[in-house]
């Protein structure tokens, strides 16, 4: 097993599963599989930054024996390969846009033929998930977003400006790993998140080569129309109406300093059918802050 695949004994212990292959150009994209292959609903789980599948284990244990879940590493994260990040004319390098982490999901749905999708997305899952269920609109039969957004952002907390300042940003980020390990206290706000699953979060990216990821996330947020991702989510906001039909799930820690509660009243507008759950005292990551009561709601809500 190579450095990339070999987390440590705490994460491995919280998420005891083998991941599968794909391979997505000239790299290698990971992703759990568990449950019955051929159960009628698969539950399409995607990660944001700085998290990877490990943040999906409570949906493992939970409906895996009713549903199929595929829980996806990017590119760059958790178990997937680490490529640098360049431009689309470097040779073995990725360029890390919203866009291709797009792509890369959609091979993986057409690649595993899965059908009755319910889209779960926490984070930039929610853009990268949303993004590529449009492409396959055929496909959907539920959307449950956790904590995210779908637009062009209508704010950059300072927190996260500051991980862009040129040089200094990168050099923090990689360096010190001072996105990740913020995250993890900064993203809860009930309780503190325990060391094990804080260590199990953290595991992939425990050198600069492994938070290439990390930081390609944060310069991946367009601050003006000229960035390359900006477009990709201004086309998303835009189409967002023509998934109002889709039966849909808002659950939103409503003290999440990153995706503020007006983030969630965009999602309302553009889907007024959609069922919400505020959890008024929950932070960003709202299934390690609420577990039970985000998954009790997921799990009524697919029933």
């Amino acid at each position: 097993m190579d450095n990339t695949l070999a987390m440590n004994s705490i994460a491995e212990d919280l998420l005891p599963y083998a991941s599968n292959d794909l391979a997505v150009g000239p790299h290698t994209l990971r992703y759990l599989d568990e449950g019955d292959a051929n159960a009628a609903s698969v539950l399409l789980c995607v990660h944001g930054n700085p998290t990877w599948s490990f943040y999906w284990r409570r949906i493992i244990e939970r409906f895996s024996h009713s549903h199929r879940v595929i829980a996806v590493d990017h590119l760059g994260c958790g178990r997937s390969e680490k490529p640098p990040r360049g431009d689309e004319t470097s040779k073995g390098e990725f360029r890390y846009r919203l866009a291709d982490h797009r792509d890369n999901l959609v091979r993986l749905i057409d690649t595993l033929d899965l059908q009755n999708i319910t889209l779960v997305a926490h984070d930039w899952g929610g853009a990268i998930g949303l993004t590529s269920v449009l492409q396959r609109r055929d496909r959907l039969a539920r959307i449950v977003l956790l904590n995210t957004g779908a637009f062009p952002p209508p704010y950059i907390p300072w927190r996260i400006s500051a991980c862009r300042w040129p040089w200094v940003g990168t050099a923090a980020v990689r360096g010190l790993n001072a996105f990740a390990k913020a995250a993890v206290t900064m993203a809860m706000s009930r309780q503190k998140l325990s060391p094990q699953a804080a260590a199990g979060l953290l595991a992939p990216y425990d050198n600069w080569k492994n938070r290439v990821a990390i930081d390609a996330f944060v310069r991946d947020i367009p601050k003006r129309k000229s960035h390359p991702t900006y477009e990709t989510l201004a086309k998303l906001e835009a189409d967002l109406p023509s998934l109002a039909d889709i039966p849909s799930l808002l659950v939103w820690g409503m003290k999440d300093w990153c995706f503020r509660p007006e983030c969630l009243r965009r999602f309302e507008t553009a889907w007024p059918a959609a069922k919400t759950v505020e959890i008024a005292d929950a932070g960003h990551y709202v299934i390690e802050d609420a577990p039970e009561q985000t998954l009790s709601v997921i799990e009524s809500f697919l029933s």
